[in-house]
């Protein structure tokens, strides 16, 4: 249990204090149960520290936790190839994330598909005969410019890919 949330903390929510936040959870449940969110953002709040951060500094946590309990990973995972096979032609597909975690996913999953082949580089011609599947329509990702953050504080994390089914 104790190392289920270490890895959830550390994998999910890229969290460097994850060993120590679990382990603070695990004594103060012991004790009495955590009950609210408040409860927990203090507890991880008391760990961290504030630090003079702009983001409170237990939002490691409940995004790690959201995404565990949520399944996002899995759910972004077998999502993608069968939207990009349910596209036409020409059809596209814009996905936003809304951690690096998702985006990586994404950015991986969109360059390979576009890319093709998956021959090792030292074979001198293609022998898989694995054609591209879609054209990037964004080379690089594309963020929030900051009058939309500042209209929309909750953007200020998202990140957009789209394609192009070719």
């Amino acid at each position: 249990e104790w190392e289920d949330l270490v890895r959830i903390l550390r994998d999910y929510g890229e969290e460097r204090k994850a060993r120590a936040i679990s382990r603070a959870i695990v004594e103060r449940r012991e004790k009495a149960p955590i009950q609210t969110t408040r409860q927990l953002g203090r507890l991880v709040q008391d760990v961290v520290g504030s630090g003079g951060r702009r983001i409170h500094p237990a939002t490691r946590t409940f995004q790690a936790l959201r995404i565990a309990v949520n399944d996002e990973i899995g759910q972004i995972e077998r999502f993608l190839e069968p939207a990009i096979r349910s596209l036409s032609p020409g059809g596209r597909i814009a996905v936003i994330s809304f951690h690096s975690l998702e985006d990586r996913i994404v950015k991986r999953f969109f360059k390979a598909e576009a890319k093709g082949c998956t021959c090792p580089p030292s074979l001198p011609v293609c022998v898989c005969g694995k054609k591209p599947l879609i054209r990037l329509l964004t080379r690089r990702v594309v963020r929030p410019r900051k009058a939309e953050i500042d209209a929309n504080p909750m953007a200020r994390s998202t990140r957009l890919r789209a394609a192009e089914k070719l």
